[in-house]
């Protein structure tokens, strides 16, 4: 059966297309991906604005077409926190559902980080024992905990790397100055997260499951060999942190220049550095390693345990 996750996020609108069996792995044949940073056209009293819905609307229609040409039989439609939370967020989904021809899903940040987490435990496996992880998105970060498949804690702040770049460091480069003050805003949001993390067993397994994520690590981590060769990347808190003032000096042009940091990163991944190294710091992390595996697989293996074989 060919399945297709259309995850619709702060920054990009990224259709999933994979093969599925019983009892096996999702086989991906297609990932297409629309960079919108959202968080560029929100109006003043935080509704997205027309130019914003438009793109949308090209992005998803694109999507549709591929899936079409793919085959896929059936299309997950989800929207993450850039179109929950705007003002205009009903209009928005209403023109979104349109232009897809089906219904929406509308994900809570919780259930963002439900289906993360799920995805992360089947690619590391029971082997890993308690996880803990982190995933930043343009308009939120995402953190769970737990032995299972569904984590014992979930929890969903507002520090995504687009919210936080539009809010705090609007300049470019920023500067050290406005990087103190979202280090500190990151600190006061995360410091009640932290606390009710604190009373779970201690992690056998840290990980990051983010674009942003994978960008920083190819930036400031280190790989090394897993099970049958699988590189498996780590990315320490004390090099992310390193990183982190020479990021602020840097204008984007030369950010993208950097090894990892993709021109659709280019603006916003100083935010997502330092939020990361905040929660990491919250979460007495001194390293992670990253999940190939996110949000838009574990959509798909939840639907996937929803069907009846025959």
């Amino acid at each position: 059966m060919r399945l297709g996750v259309l995850d619709i996020g702060s920054n990009t609108v990224h259709l999933l297309v994979a093969d599925v069996y019983p009892g096996g792995r999702p086989l991906g044949r297609t990932s297409q991906r629309t960079v919108l940073r959202l968080m560029r056209y929100l109006g003043p009293d935080g509704e997205i604005t027309e130019e914003g819905v438009q793109a949308l609307e090209a992005a998803v229609a694109e999507a549709r077409r591929i899936a079409a040409e793919e085959e896929v039989e059936e299309l997950l439609a989800t929207a993450t926190s850039a179109v929950r939370e705007a003002a205009n967020g009903k209009q928005v989904i209403a023109r979104i559902e349109a232009s897809l021809g089906q219904d929406l899903q509308v994900l809570g940040g919780e259930s963002e980080a439900r289906y993360t987490f799920l995805a992360v435990r089947r690619w590391f496996g029971w082997a890993a024992g308690q996880i803990l992880l982190l995933d930043i998105g343009g308009g939120s970060l995402e953190i769970a905990a737990g032995g299972e498949e569904l984590p014992d804690a979930a929890a969903s702040v507002a520090l995504g790397a687009g919210r936080m770049t539009v809010r705090f460091l609007p300049d470019d480069p920023p500067g050290e100055d406005a990087v103190e003050r979202l280090r500190a805003h990151a600190r006061e949001t995360l410091e009640p997260v932290a606390a009710a993390f604190a009373g779970l067993p201690r992690p056998d397994l840290v990980v990051g499951s983010s674009k942003a994520i994978r960008s920083l690590a190819k930036l400031t981590g280190y790989s090394d060999g897993g099970p049958a060769g699988v590189e498996r990347q780590r990315m320490p808190r004390a090099a992310l942190g390193s990183w982190i003032p020479r990021l602020a000096r840097l204008p984007a042009s030369a950010r993208k220049e950097l090894p990892g940091i993709t021109p659709d990163r280019t603006f916003q991944i100083t935010a997502a550095a330092v939020v990361v190294h905040e929660a990491m710091r919250a979460l007495q992390v001194d390293e992670l390693e990253v999940a190939p595996w996110a949000l838009r697989e574990g959509v798909l293996l939840r639907y996937i345990e929803s069907l009846h074989w025959q």
